[in-house]
């Protein structure tokens, strides 16, 4: 209709200017009153002036009347052309995606973009002037569109800065197995799961910018690379030789998050740089800490732990804290990396296992270069609070015989920053001044959660408190460094190694599926000082306990080099089997009587006594005889003599 108007518009000037045409003629030719004469045949008209005469009349009314069918004819055709442009505009608004709303073409809806046609005819009228010339009116149509495309496109079509986003991990709403965590425990827990569900769709969240990897190597093998850029490749050569990344899997075995909802075999997807800061047991869902929420069926918490600090160095402000590494991830070891290639002097603060491997570790480097490697604890010797008094005491003497400088039965009272040195104030008056210092203090537990989601945290051990299935509720499991468990065998427990964090996930995997099966497996642990001297433990090693030790002389076999040459693999505890040990054939050579080690005696397994019972066993340069070590920890006899039992290692076979 509006259509219609616009020709009207356009049509009127011409419909004036042709009746005024007629009334003059009418006037001319003494026609009035609006009545016409019969026409008189053309013998008897009479010859008067010019313009009165029949055939004029006649020629006059042949024209008149030619240009009323004229204008009709134009009228109708422009009428009929509008509306179909109309129609076709309708329908290409209607094809559009984004004006999907606004395009129905009912008609209640065809109001808006009649509106906009009105709106993008205003223009036309500029030709008025002309309104006889047909073309004109015609022409300009087409462009009509195109003007009112171009409208749209610059409203409809988003900016630069919003074409951007869909690049972002799109992060599904749902997930039949969350894993909160994207260290060892949740790669256990994801592999376990697919194994026993081969279509399940697995997503891992962590807030690390990495996949899941091995820790091990970041305070052992990759320290004694020849590599230039081992830390861009992360690639090392384990003691036999081979080489290995620290990457459980490439980026290939995984999917991305986007495509785990319509991956119709499944798989694991990995969601790094994202941390879960809230938990809703009762709703089954979880919010990131970009406010995001995914709901979940199951749910694994294998959240690790986070390293402790010194409260003096806390307390001593920023620029001491610049020059402090608390070790734990791949960016710890990048920057100590760097850091300790371009200083005089670091100092490590602890004697447990961590910081004695970074403290050989460093010492290797400081034959290579003139860096001072100085290790303190409050301890009387290395790794104390583990191994018996002897054993520490030659510990300590290896540390020393790779560099290191150590100072025993250290206690920080204070750390300062002075003429661009730490200064290290011990409580016996003793000063230590270095550049920068790694503590080595252990860990603390990761319970962030804990409280948005109601679940107990252990007062004795910290962590979350589960059952001997790793559940902490019907649908929640915690594996790994944050898992108090309960050790059938040996009671309430939280272990902080490798190898328990790949037992407890494939456990939790495991019973994530239905397996319900309690935890009974004895992980081990193992400590590397170099190529040359390490040791697996099982159970409860503590210094404190009651202990008697085996030795016998080592032969070049004896070290974690041929070790990992015997077993093919530089993580020990891949080669670990939940099969029941076979006892092999005992020595018969008679045991050494119970001594001090030393140096001609580099091999030997201690054990550590709970109520005579065998409750810890330490394989000192005994390597791949941790199946008999697991199976007497389980068996929980008392045992007259350990000589005997020692046997059963063949330690004393060359």
């Amino acid at each position: 209709m509006l259509k219609c108007r616009t020709a009207w518009k356009k049509l009127a000037p011409l419909a004036r200017a042709s009746s005024t045409v007629c009334r003059q003629n009418v006037r001319r030719t003494g026609l009035t009153n609006g009545r016409i004469p019969a026409l008189v045949p053309a013998a008897h008209m009479s010859t008067g002036p010019a313009g009165g005469g029949g055939g004029e009349n006649r020629l006059y009314f042949a024209l008149v009347g030619a240009a009323f069918v004229a204008t009709g004819i134009y009228a109708y055709r422009t009428v009929k052309g509008d509306k179909q442009r109309y129609q076709e505009r309708i329908d290409e608004i209607s094809s559009r995606p984004s004006k999907a709303t606004e395009s129905d073409p009912e008609p209640p809806a065809a109001e808006a973009p009649e509106t906009a046609a009105v709106e993008a005819a205003e223009p036309e009228a500029v030709p008025e002037p002309e309104p006889q010339a047909a073309p004109s009116a015609e022409e300009p149509s087409p462009s009509a569109p195109d003007a009112e495309a171009a409208a749209p496109s610059e409203t409809t079509e988003p900016p630069p800065a919003v074409e951007a986003v869909p690049a972002l991990p799109k992060v599904p709403s749902h997930t039949p197995y969350l894993l909160i965590g994207g260290g060892t425990a949740s790669f256990a827990a994801a592999r376990s799961i697919r194994a026993r569900d081969p279509n399940a769709k697995v997503l891992i969240v962590t807030d690390e910018p990495d996949l899941p990897y091995m820790r091990p190597p970041l305070s052992k093998e990759l320290w004694f690379s020849d590599d230039p850029s081992v830390t861009d490749t992360l690639r090392f050569k384990q003691w036999n030789g081979k080489e290995r990344s620290i990457y459980f899997q490439p980026a290939s075995f995984y999917i991305s998050p986007e495509e785990l909802d319509s991956a119709e075999n499944g798989g694991v997807a990995v969601l790094t740089g994202k941390k879960v800061v809230h938990m809703d047991v009762r709703g089954n869902k979880v919010k990131l800490d970009d406010e995001t929420e995914i709901s979940y069926d199951k749910c694994l918490i294998a959240t690790g732990g986070v390293p402790r600090n010194l409260q003096v160095i806390e307390r001593a402000g920023d620029e001491v804290m610049k020059r402090t590494t608390l070790f734990r991830k791949i960016e710890d070891f990048k920057a100590l990396d760097k850091v300790s290639r371009n200083i005089q002097s670091v100092t490590i603060i602890g004697g447990g296992f961590l910081g004695s491997e970074l403290a050989c570790a460093l010492g290797r480097r400081s034959n290579e270069s003139d860096l001072e490697v100085i290790q303190m604890f409050p301890e009387k010797g290395n790794m104390g609070k583990v191994l018996p008094e002897y054993l520490s005491n030659w510990t300590t003497a290896k540390v020393k015989r790779e560099g290191v400088k150590v100072i025993a039965e250290a206690l920080v009272k204070s750390v300062t920053c002075k003429d661009d040195k730490l200064e290290i104030q011990l409580k016996d008056g003793r000063l230590v001044k270095t550049d920068h210092i790694v503590a080595a203090v252990g860990l603390e537990p990761n319970v962030d959660l804990a409280k948005s989601a109601g679940l107990e945290v252990d007062s004795d051990f910290g962590g979350y408190r589960v059952n001997a299935e790793l559940q902490a509720r019907s649908n929640i499991w915690v594996a790994g460094d944050a898992a108090c468990f309960y050790d059938i065998r040996l009671g309430r427990r939280r272990v902080e190694h490798h190898d328990h964090a790949v037992v407890s996930g494939r456990l939790a995997g495991e019973n994530m599926t239905g397996a319900n099966k309690p935890y009974w497996h004895q992980s081990m642990f193992w400590s590397d000082l170099g190529p040359d001297v390490g040791y697996e433990a099982i159970g409860i090693v503590d210094s404190s306990l009651p202990t008697v030790g085996v030795f016998a002389k080592a032969t070049a076999k004896d070290t974690p080099k041929a070790a990992t040459e015997e077993s093919g693999t530089g993580i020990r505890s891949e080669s670990e089997t939940e099969d029941t040990a076979v006892s092999p054939v005992a020595s018969s050579l008679p045991a050494p009587v119970v001594q001090q080690n030393k140096d001609d005696y580099g091999k030997g397994v201690i054990f550590y006594l709970r109520d005579k019972v065998v409750v810890g066993i330490i394989l000192w340069n005994v390597f791949n005889r941790m199946p008999i070590a697991r199976k007497i920890i389980k068996d929980g006899e008392e045992h007259a003599d350990l000589n005997e039992v020692a046997k059963l290692f063949n330690i004393h076979e060359d």
